[in-house]
């Protein structure tokens, strides 16, 4: 294990540590196993509120620096997260390289679970984009620090079905807040990517009887989806262009940038991907000047890591969960209420109400 900690050394092109110190991440760790193949970046964003937690995803990235960079800004986008729900938790993330369908297997997950475990509960995972509750219970082998166990081993089971209970909470809060109404009957919905939160907001959505648009680069969930739900189907190019009411980003960040802003035919954007806005500012003001609502992702998609700190705390109750999930409804009208109140974008309202929650909960863990 190589840990990165400290100040910056830089090397004949970049620093390992700008964006490190940029974002203001406490520890980041290094992984790696040449018997498993295990190559694995822990980030540990921040700790004020509690240990951090974010789950482990597992993805075919192009560059070192790609996953790098995943792992630094999603590990951030957990701190956001955890505070504005309202949970004891700091933010981190873990990403692990490689083609999980190729790569992926028990002994690369108890690996990787060692090393969560040498950080000494400091970072608690779960399951991400192609991870299980399988997954989770061959890391519980190595390590205590784990959460997203399946619900047969007393755990909250996968938390997919929350999270897209939370990113459906704040489509009707930020519905009601543009539309007069949070009734999602008859309103256009372009769900791009149906995964496992994606599918779930879609079953919420039928049952609004919306009429739902689904993308997604996997030809085979395409099908099912469109079979059972009645959706009409989208391809990946065209995304942008559809006239609807709401863009429900569901798979990787980034979707919101110059080209795909510009494109945009909806009143509405509220997803459960992470870091939707390539640039925080840049796009989050480019989206107010076209007149489109933005619910921010880390405030509606935290109903997964509301899962995950119910059963941390050791007092999982599923009906708790979805109470405390439901309140993201309420957060996202006082976020885009304070937005309009303070003339800024819905993105640095919900940053400044979660970064003050941090900053009044560290000054009263300061010893006297």
């Amino acid at each position: 294990m190589i840990e990165i900690i400290g100040r910056a050394v830089v090397g004949e092109k970049v620093s390992l540590f700008s964006e490190v110190e940029k974002m203001g991440h406490e520890q980041v760790v290094i992984c790696n196993d040449n018997e498993t193949g295990l190559k694995a970046i822990i980030a540990i964003h921040n700790t004020v509120l509690g240990p951090a937690m974010g789950g482990t995803r597992m993805w075919s990235y192009a560059t070192d620096e790609e996953a790098w960079t995943d792992a630094l800004r999603l590990s951030r986008g957990m701190t956001l997260k955890n505070s504005i729900a309202g949970l004891n938790l700091g933010g981190g993330k873990a990403v692990i390289i490689g083609d999980a369908a190729k790569l992926k297997n028990e002994a690369l997950m108890r690996r990787f679970g060692k090393f969560v475990n040498s950080l000494g509960g400091k970072y608690w995972t779960a399951e991400d984009v192609n991870m299980s509750t399988r997954d989770m219970e061959y890391i519980r082998m190595e390590t205590p620090y784990v959460t997203g166990m399946p619900e047969s081993r007393g755990g909250g089971g996968d938390p997919s079905p929350v999270t897209a209970y939370g990113v459906y909470m704040g489509m009707k809060a930020a519905s009601k807040k543009t539309f007069g109404s949070e009734s999602l009957e008859g309103k256009n919905v372009m769900v791009q990517g149906v995964g496992n939160v994606g599918t779930y907001l879609v079953d919420y959505l039928k049952k609004e009887n919306a009429k739902i648009f689904i993308s997604d680069f996997s030809e085979n969930k395409l099908k099912h989806v469109s079979e059972k739900y009645g959706a009409t189907v989208v391809p990946m190019e065209e995304v942008y262009n559809v006239n609807c009411d709401i863009y429900a980003p569901c798979a990787l960040g980034a979707t919101l940038n110059d080209q795909n802003i510009a494109s945009l035919k909806c009143r509405v954007v509220a997803g459960g991907a992470n870091n939707q806005l390539l640039d925080e500012k840049r796009h989050g003001e480019m989206l107010v000047e076209r007149d489109i609502v933005y619910a921010p992702d880390f405030l509606i998609n935290g109903g997964g890591i509301t899962n995950c700190y119910f059963e941390y705390t050791g007092d999982y109750n599923r009906s708790s969960v979805m109470t405390q999930t439901e309140r993201i409804y309420d957060t996202t009208l006082k976020v885009l209420n304070h937005a309009e109140e303070n003339n800024s974008t819905p993105q640095q309202s919900a940053i400044d109400i979660a970064l003050e929650r941090i900053e009044k909960i560290g000054k009263i863990k300061i010893s006297l």
